[in-house]
């Protein structure tokens, strides 16, 4: 054995920095953590040929309409078999009847998804890259990557370590996936690549994701066009009142046209294939991401 590897073998106990676990975790490593979140997918998504996506938000508790409707039948035969049925069953039975109503949104949520990855494999036969992209989690994030599967495409997944509701979901790509840490790095992969929002009906995270990204191109913070589709006018038009933020002259009317609101899978098709067709895949030379 060459003198040198003897004495590294003699001297064990000393390790190279990248490779010392408790200070790669350690606060003082904080910087690296981040780094390591921005280039490590930057690698992957390049050796996979991940360019453009079309970002799919929404609630994570959707569920798909069979489970919805099973559990409300379970929760139907408690309620007839208690006499005077607790709070807590009427109020989990309650939500039951929601959660079927909800369903409806993981249903399109695949079927959008799945026509959109039929269009993008048609793209890919010219050398034009796109992918679904979703949180990678459950509800509206599983139907996104599930409707991607079932057309037979690739999607990706950006995972969130948080201690509830980011189980990751089956359906997301492995080679294309993450698991991050660090919302902020997360956020900036959702929109680095993505040329559409479709924003379903969601909670707090759901909300975040959308003001946050229509403030980016509110305040021109990205020059590239970006088609923003709300899912149900319903339920849009019931939680958030736009008309009043005009009113109390908080956002311009001019700001309504940073996105469309759409009640069919259809609709909302034709016009992100119309958008996506418009700004990236008519000779719009660097502007669109494609070959490798």
């Amino acid at each position: 054995m060459p003198a040198d590897k003897k004495d590294r073998k003699k001297h064990g106990w000393l390790t190279k920095a990248y490779d010392n676990s408790e200070f790669l975790h350690s606060p003082a490593a904080r910087t690296i953590r981040v780094l390591s979140e921005l280039t490590e997918p930057a690698y992957r998504f390049r050796k996979h040929r991940v360019h453009n996506t079309v970002v799919f938000f929404g609630s994570a508790r959707a569920f798909p309409l069979k489970t919805a409707q099973k559990a409300l039948k379970d929760m139907e035969r408690q309620m007839k078999a208690s006499k005077n049925p607790p709070a807590k069953l009427k109020a989990e039975y309650a939500q039951a009847k929601r959660d079927v109503v909800m369903s409806r949104y993981y249903e399109d949520a695949v079927m959008l998804s799945e026509k959109l990855t039929r269009w993008f494999l048609e793209l890919e036969k010219s050398d034009k890259y796109f992918k679904i992209c979703s949180g990678g989690g459950p509800g509206i994030m599983e139907a996104a990557n599930r409707g991607a599967l079932n057309a037979g495409g690739e999607s990706v997944g950006l995972n969130i370590s948080i201690p509830t509701e980011q189980i990751p979901n089956a359906y997301q790509t492995r080679d294309i996936s993450c698991e991050f840490h660090y919302f902020f790095i997360r956020k900036f992969w959702f929109f680095y690549l993505a040329k559409a929002l479709v924003i379903f009906p969601g909670g707090y995270g759901t909300m975040d994701e959308l003001f946050e990204l229509l403030t980016l191109i509110q305040t021109e913070k990205t020059r590239k066009k970006m088609p923003v589709v709300l899912y149900d006018s319903k339920y849009w038009n019931d939680v958030v009142d736009f008309g009043a933020m005009i009113k109390w002259g908080v956002i311009s009317k001019s700001d309504l046209n940073l996105f469309r609101i759409f009640d069919n899978v259809d609709s909302a098709f034709e016009y992100l294939q119309g958008a996506l067709t418009k700004h990236y895949l008519k000779d719009k030379g660097s502007k669109f991401r494609g070959k490798k």
